[in-house]
């Protein structure tokens, strides 16, 4: 009599491929459990794409393009993404912010270097960013952290928070320089939340010590080589990713040992409808999004012709002027208008990574924020930010492609309103994320989770949040976690 065979079991399945989607995915397939993804797009990636969006021959990243929290994040860091053909290109400057005239701010290489070219300022560079940088190798792991825990370097951590908690207005009082202050409004401008708002100091400085401990590098080839090694490693482990279909509600999938959502809370909400409790939906509810953004690539003739020479050797530029003018531009967006004058973020792969383009010519990749879900196209405005610091820049254009917030939702559902952090980064959302639970990955129903940048610890390129939430599984499975 033949033997039974044993039923195989059923998979954990994810829904979404985003990178927190498939860091989940993998942390998963590494503990041994049967793993499928479900994406509804034609192709993986979630805001972590690779496309030519202009010409053909010019690749531009759909979303995501400058990538300090994945040099930083443990999760990639205990990938061989060398071996999986993930090859990070460091710019000279990590980023650069001009001023009229031709001058400009710059973060390049050592905390000294930097603060060389802010005169008057070196000493105060020094004073804030020096500690900070030395304790990188423990604060950026806890900062990262999936789970909120006391942190393993509390003094360091102490340090770190004690201009963390701070406005970026009133942390950029320790320097009197234009291009000082405007270098800080520049990186705090990324929590796309006004500078007088508390933690909008953190963001800056986070990202001002990564710029000196990892760098700010790109992908050579473009973003999407991260999903092709995540995925890859996926398939390797037996894990198997479903794509062009979207998912309506959690009772049309299969029997699964968990579900784990690379969505929002809003989504969350609509795919679960009336099996979530009332006081869960209620939760979800007053869960907060932020500012959205218009999103502009172009395919130019030739590099950018920035008058300031730092500029020319940066992977990314904050546009916007003065530290005063940056935070108008930031206060205007939260007051719900469209800026005259708005902070934007410019990224250019080129500088260090010429396979992006056609030979002599570049691709370009910049955005600023709007009020969620505007309709308006801001391409204008935000050439006109670049033609003021770069004359002639509007002659190389070859061909542009311009994405609204509205339609940035459309492209990708989990970014509501056009807000690409799925989330606002408040103080209280960044404590209690996405709901004060104390974990922050379990939802009310058994079996299903969020792990998307909803979750701790939000948003970026690091895929921290999707291995919190896979651990969290682990630990509910009694299934032991490997690296």
């Amino acid at each position: 009599m033949a033997k039974a065979r044993a039923a195989r079991p059923s998979p954990a399945i994810v829904v979404g491929s985003g990178p927190n989607g498939l860091a989940a995915a993998v942390t998963l397939a590494r503990a041994g459990l049967v793993v499928h993804v479900i994406e509804g797009a034609d192709t993986p990636g979630g805001g972590c794409r690779t496309q030519e969006l202009t010409l053909a021959g010019f690749h531009h990243d759909v979303c995501s393009a400058v990538h300090p929290l994945a040099a930083a994040s443990p999760f990639f860091q205990a990938m061989d993404l060398p071996g999986r053909g993930v090859t990070l290109r460091t710019p000279k400057v990590a980023f650069a912010h001009p001023l009229d005239g031709g001058r400009a701010g710059a973060v390049a290489g050592s905390v000294d270097e930097t603060a060389a070219g802010l005169g008057r300022d070196a000493a105060a560079y020094r004073r804030l960013l020096a500690p900070l940088v030395r304790d990188a190798g423990f604060t950026l792991p806890d900062i990262l952290a999936p789970l909120r825990s006391v942190p393993s370097h509390p003094l360091a951590m102490a340090r770190f928070g004690l201009g963390g908690l701070l406005p970026a207005s009133l942390l950029a009082r320790r320097f009197r320089t234009p291009e000082a202050q405007a270098l800080l409004a520049g990186a705090a401008a990324h929590a796309m939340l006004p500078l007088t708002a508390p933690v909008t100091g953190a963001f800056g400085l986070v990202l001002m010590i990564t710029a000196h401990s990892v760098g700010w590098p790109v992908i050579e080839g473009g973003s999407a080589r991260l999903i092709e090694a995540l995925v890859a490693e996926l398939i390797s482990l037996g894990g198997t990713l479903e794509t062009g279909r979207w998912v309506r509600s959690l009772d049309s999938l299969p029997p699964a040992q968990a579900v784990l959502l690379d969505l929002t809370p809003r989504q969350l909400a609509a795919l679960a409808g009336d099996r979530i409790p009332a006081w869960h939906r209620r939760a979800l509810a007053r869960f907060r999004y932020g500012a959205g953004v218009c999103k502009v690539d172009w395919a130019l003739s030739g590099p950018v012709p920035w008058q300031a020479v730092a500029c020319r050797e940066a992977g990314t530029v904050h546009l916007g002027g003065t530290l005063a003018e940056v935070a108008r531009s930031e206060a205007e967006t939260a007051e719900g208008q469209h800026p005259e004058h708005p902070y934007c973020i410019v990224a250019q792969p080129g500088v260090v990574d010429p396979s992006r383009a056609p030979a002599g010519c570049y691709t370009l990749w910049g955005y600023c924020h709007v009020p969620p879900g505007s309709g308006v196209d801001m391409s204008g405005r935000v050439e006109a930010q670049i033609e003021r610091f770069a004359p002639g820049f509007r002659d190389l254009i070859l061909a542009r492609s311009v994405r609204t917030a509205a339609e940035v939702e459309q492209y990708n559902p989990n970014y509501v309103g056009g807000d690409i952090n799925s989330g606002a980064g408040t103080l209280w959302q960044t404590v209690f994320r996405p709901t004060p639970r104390w974990n922050p990955y379990r939802s009310p129903l058994p079996g299903v989770y969020l792990c998307s940048a909803s979750t701790p610890p939000g948003g970026g390129v690091h895929g921290m949040c999707g291995q919190g939430a896979a651990r969290t599984v682990l630990a509910d499975l009694s299934v032991a976690a490997r690296r």
